[in-house]
């Protein structure tokens, strides 16, 4: 099977591997333990690293397909809000501020789907960008949770972080992204469709 051709190539696979591990993540995040949270921290953040991967793949052996398009946005979107909504019975992010940022997505694809059905494409903006990469930190700081003790500088001192301040900080600042961003796609779908 040459992974560079069809259909099931390495970038789709990589995507698919993404929304395969949705369930894994959902029951690692069952129980609110140190232990779960770095698992489920480990497997969120290979996710996110796969999602890169796949991405610099397609556009460099130039195999981007219909199915790599539907699918990588849908993984990335699946495996966010899996792991916000589990966070919420877990009492690490609120309810509230998780419906506003699926209501979002609910309501930007929706345009997309109107607008590439009238053959129109808008451009994501570079905040919808920004957003994912907040999302990114925020999320993994949420499922570790507790104080860590971290190495850093060139000293190479130790730090107590608790992860929990440490993924709401960057939280909040993906919901507001979250927000401009959706505001700024409704001002594009209008201007285009307003003509």
């Amino acid at each position: 099977m040459n992974l560079r051709t069809g259909r099931l190539n390495l970038p789709n696979i990589l995507t698919l591997a993404r929304v395969a591990a949705i369930p894994v993540l959902v029951v690692l995040m069952l129980s609110d333990s140190r232990v779960s949270g770095m698992w489920a921290a480990a497997v969120f953040g290979l996710a996110a690293v796969t999602d890169f991967i796949d991405g610099w793949l397609a556009r460099k052996w130039g195999i981007v397909t219909v199915l790599g398009k539907f699918l990588d946005p849908l993984a990335d979107k699946l495996i966010v809000m899996a792991a916000l909504i589990m966070l919420i019975p877990l009492g690490r992010v609120p309810a509230w501020a998780v419906f506003l940022i699926l209501a979002r997505e609910i309501v930007v694809t929706g345009l997309r789907s109107i607008a590439s059905s009238e053959g129109i494409v808008i451009d994501a903006s570079e905040l919808g960008k920004y957003k994912t990469i907040y999302q990114m930190v925020a999320i993994p700081g949420l499922m570790l949770h507790y104080d860590f003790y971290w190495l850093f500088g060139l000293e190479w001192r130790i730090f107590q972080v608790n992860m929990h301040n440490f993924g709401i900080f960057f939280f909040y600042i993906a919901l507001l992204l979250t927000l401009w961003s959706g505001f700024d796609y409704l001002r594009k779908f209008f201007r285009v469709f307003a003509r």
